[in-house]
């Protein structure tokens, strides 16, 4: 065996140089250079006997078996390990409860893991048809979109080609009449029919002869029920006709106005709106003609210079009457030349909410025109929330004459003045409510009534009377509608 002879051979070098390394150099018998390298023991200073050296080799021997009985323990113990991990892979028992027990908990871990992924992919699924079905919507809109597009496409060019008629003189065959055109109308402004922001291209409407409109006498006073001509006290209200209906949300409330005593260069025909839902109330839409008003087609819009607030706004005379945003301001803005000609602050006038109309809107403050001039209706601490009225200089926005009535302005939903007589309505959203007082300025009393009045469209923000049609203009909840009176013989 290796380790003998060198056990051996180790003993000889030991004994013939002791305790001293030698390094020698020969020639051996076939003339070969051989160099030999000797060391002495360092426990031993010469070789043990045979007895010795046969108890160092099975000293090894038996190093040799204990190695390779712990080589054998050790592959044991693997092989026991791998039957181990093969019945863990295949779901077999594992033996002791321990095992086990770690082995159902892994196996709950990995059905817990399972499920999380089967509800994943059911939530996936679900989301990928929600996807589907809202791709479908959105294609079927994207089409009726386009629907829509062609359509106001169509409708545009034929206001383009109604405008081009009107400017040369010629009216549609379609809305011809047998009337002429007044004296003193003027020709449609031209428009920008490309600026869709100045431009209403929808509306709800009835149309109404301009014949039916205006009623006037030879004379050119207004009607009364029996023919006769003059002022009376109201004695019904007709059913509400519809001219047309707002498009958007800024038009649920609003006015709508005519000049009672319209100048150059406007007419009886000429109509101005006001869309009043929104923090900042500028844009005054004017329309030279009725039908361009049921049509939805304005032919200039003012931006006023400052806000306006709430529905209380009417036109006299060529100006614009409005009360200012947020204050007790009554202002004078002139149409024509677009500039404010006046301002007067109300005394004592309760505004922005402290004393409006029952429907609220901030209706403190709400100007009125009748036969006699210019009115304001309003509240002060001093009356204790009952409705005041003020006469009004048309020019100069000075305060002539003040009356102090009986009826709490909160308690109705709205009120116009006929004939220096104001008149107030029970409520704003009840279809069958009627006109509940009358206060006459000329004796300074006041009576109860009981004259029907309909909201068709359940929320009147806003009623005015013209004295020169002798209609009651209305805003009824994104419809602006006009009602036929009667008043009785004086």
């Amino acid at each position: 065996m290796p380790a003998v002879q060198l056990l051996l051979l180790a003993c000889l070098v030991g004994g013939v140089g002791a305790r001293t390394a030698q390094f020698q150099k020969a020639n051996d018998r076939s003339g070969r250079c051989q160099y030999t390298f000797s060391v002495a023991s360092p426990s031993e200073s010469s070789c043990p006997e045979q007895g010795q050296a046969m108890s160092a080799i099975q000293e090894l021997q038996r190093e040799s078996s204990e190695q390779r009985a712990t080589l054998e323990s050790t592959k044991a113990r693997l092989s026991s390990l791998e039957a181990l991990l093969h019945r863990l892979t295949s779901g077999q028992p594992a033996g002791p409860l321990e095992t086990q027990q770690g082995l159902q908990s892994e196996l709950e871990a990995l059905r817990r893991e399972r499920e999380q992924l089967e509800t994943q992919t059911r939530e996936l699924e679900s989301a990928y048809s929600n996807l589907v079905r809202d791709k479908s919507a959105l294609e079927e809109e994207k089409r009726q979109l386009q629907a829509e597009n062609e359509d106001l496409a169509r409708r545009l060019e034929s206001s383009s080609q109604e405008v081009a008629s009107l400017r040369r003189g010629q009216c549609p065959q379609a809305h011809s009449s047998s009337q002429d055109v007044p004296s003193g109308s003027r020709e449609v402004a031209k428009w920008n029919l490309e600026n869709v922001d100045f431009q209403e291209l929808k509306s709800e409407l009835t149309e109404v002869p301009a014949s039916q409109i205006l009623k006037e006498s030879p004379s050119g006073h207004p009607r009364n029920e029996e023919g006769g001509t003059g002022c009376g006290e109201l004695v019904w209200v007709g059913e509400p006709i519809t001219l047309r209906t707002a498009e958007t949300i800024t038009g649920k409330y609003g006015v709508w106005m005519r000049d009672p005593q319209a100048a150059f260069p406007y007419t009886q025909e000429t109509t101005w709106r006001i869309d009043t839902v929104g923090t900042d109330i500028r844009q005054v839409f004017e329309y030279d003609l009725i039908r361009q008003f049921t049509q939805g087609y304005p032919s200039k819009v003012h931006v006023l210079p400052r806000p306006l607030e709430s529905t209380g706004a009417v036109v006299y005379r060529g100006s614009l009457y409005f009360q200012a945003a947020e204050s007790r301001t009554v202002l004078r803005y002139d149409l024509r030349t677009e500039a404010l000609k006046a301002e007067k602050e109300i005394p004592g006038a309760g505004y922005h909410g402290q004393f409006p109309y029952s429907w609220g809107g901030y209706t403190d403050i709400d100007l009125a025109v009748d036969e006699i001039g210019l009115w304001v209706i309003y509240s002060t601490e001093a009356a204790k929330g009952a409705i005041v009225l003020s006469k009004l200089n048309p020019e100069t926005l000075e305060l002539e004459q003040t009356w102090e009535t009986n009826i709490r302005k909160q308690s109705v939903a709205n009120a116009f003045i006929i004939c220096g007589t104001l008149y107030t309505v029970s409520s704003y959203s009840s279809p069958d409510a009627t006109v509940n007082f009358a206060y006459d300025t000329g004796t300074g009393s006041s009576k109860a009534l009981t004259v029907p009045f309909k909201n068709r469209y359940k929320y009147s923000s806003m009623i005015d009377y013209n004295p020169l049609e002798r209609k009651l203009f209305a805003w009824d909840n994104f419809n602006m509608v006009s009602y036929d009176i009667k008043l009785s013989r004086m």
